[in-house]
């Protein structure tokens, strides 16, 4: 059974910095791609960022380039989304979500609350 587990949301002020973590179980984690995803009130999910299997990562949100940083480690099943210089427009629900492997599947997290304050 596939499971995404975020964590580390909170309630920040702008300028500050947080650091997501999206824990994977029940999959290969190495052969996975994985997402960072986020959806803001009123607003439709948008990709912030992704981490290939190859190691490739990229940060696709033009608000997020420069402040925020994707990374995965592989022995820890995890991928991490470090947010740095937040800013109130940040504010929004985070997802992780990932393509099984071989099948394709497409898993979500739960989602975690990122608030900043101005």
């Amino acid at each position: 059974q596939v499971q995404l587990v975020e964590s580390g949301g909170g309630l920040v002020q702008a300028g500050g910095s947080l650091r997501l973590s999206c824990a994977v179980s029940g999959t290969i984690f190495s052969m996975l791609n994985v997402y960072w995803y986020r959806q803001a009130p009123g607003k439709e999910r948008e990709l912030v960022a992704d981490s290939i299997r190859s190691g490739t990562t990229s940060i696709y949100a033009d608000p997020a380039k420069g402040r925020f940083t994707i990374s995965r480690d592989n022995a820890k099943e995890t991928v991490y989304l470090q947010m740095n210089n937040l800013k109130p427009e940040d504010t929004a629900v985070y997802y992780c979500a990932i393509n099984d492997f071989p099948s394709g599947s497409v898993y979500w997290g739960q989602g975690t609350q990122v608030t900043v304050s101005s």
